[in-house]
């Protein structure tokens, strides 16, 4: 069996097992092809030392990481369970740090997986060109101010949104009251995302594991060793009110990252 795709496509095709993957710069090269003119060589990856290459190749290493035991502790919890994370500190703690490195310990994805995840990031155009595979478990960090098209996916030419592009990988979300809440849940628990249209009805996958992280109150520093909060009571509560308890429901570990000496 054989397929001829655009060039550009060609090695990302070339990924699907027992598939001759013909990559065409023009329609004159299909049809002199296709009239025995001329011969073309299938597009060939090794799948096998791609894989052996990139798979444990991270930015931030979790070994890296010094002190914050309890919090370390909880993370390796979550990494063997698949579960969903809430760190809860003030600024500087290292709630940061410690999300960005959680994907150098979870387990490499599997061929299908990287097929998924692969797939979905073909389709939102941000295959890189060199890359026909994703190999490591997506990591996703939108900012607060997102739109809920962009966190849930959508657009007049709908596309997947950060909740399907962190698909079998980790969606962190910094200052998670700041965000639509609303958005949130029934991804978290159905494992999908539904995007109705006039023309169509489109799902998007979204198996994430969720790593938040907030701060104990408006200002940051409520229960801080080194700093006086300025917050009212009132105001506190009114912080921690804005994560709804059916959302908090959905997230199984929630544990505090207090202050590190040096």
């Amino acid at each position: 069996a054989g397929i001829i795709l655009p060039e550009e496509n060609a090695r990302e095709a070339a990924v699907v097992k027992g598939l001759d993957v013909y990559g065409i710069g023009n329609l004159r090269e299909v049809v002199n092809f296709l009239q025995g003119f001329t011969n073309l060589i299938p597009a060939r990856i090794n799948l096998d030392e791609t894989f052996t290459e990139a798979q444990r190749s991270f930015d931030g290493d979790f070994c890296d990481v010094k002190g914050q035991e309890n919090v370390k502790r909880a993370l390796e919890i979550a990494a063997a369970g698949n579960h969903n994370v809430l760190l809860i500190g003030s600024p500087g703690t290292g709630k940061t740090m410690l999300a960005q490195r959680m994907p150098s310990i979870l387990p490499d994805l599997s061929f299908d997986e990287a097929l998924e995840v692969t797939k979905i990031h073909s389709i939102a155009g941000l295959l890189p060109k060199d890359q026909p595979l994703i190999l490591n478990r997506p990591f996703r960090s939108p900012h607060h101010t997102i739109s809920s098209a962009g966190l849930s996916g959508g657009g007049s030419t709908p596309k997947p949104g950060e909740l399907s592009l962190a698909h079998n990988g980790i969606l962190f979300l910094d200052e998670l009251p700041e965000f639509r809440r609303e958005v949130l849940r029934q991804p978290l628990e159905d494992g999908n995302v539904t995007i109705s249209r006039v023309n169509a009805t489109l799902t998007y996958p979204c198996n994430i594991m969720l790593i938040a992280s907030m701060n104990p109150c408006k200002c940051g520093y409520f229960g801080d060793s080194r700093r006086q909060c300025t917050c009212t009571p009132t105001q506190v509560n009114r912080y921690r009110s804005r994560i709804s308890g059916p959302l908090l429901d959905r997230i199984d570990i929630q544990v505090e990252v207090s202050n590190v000496d040096y």
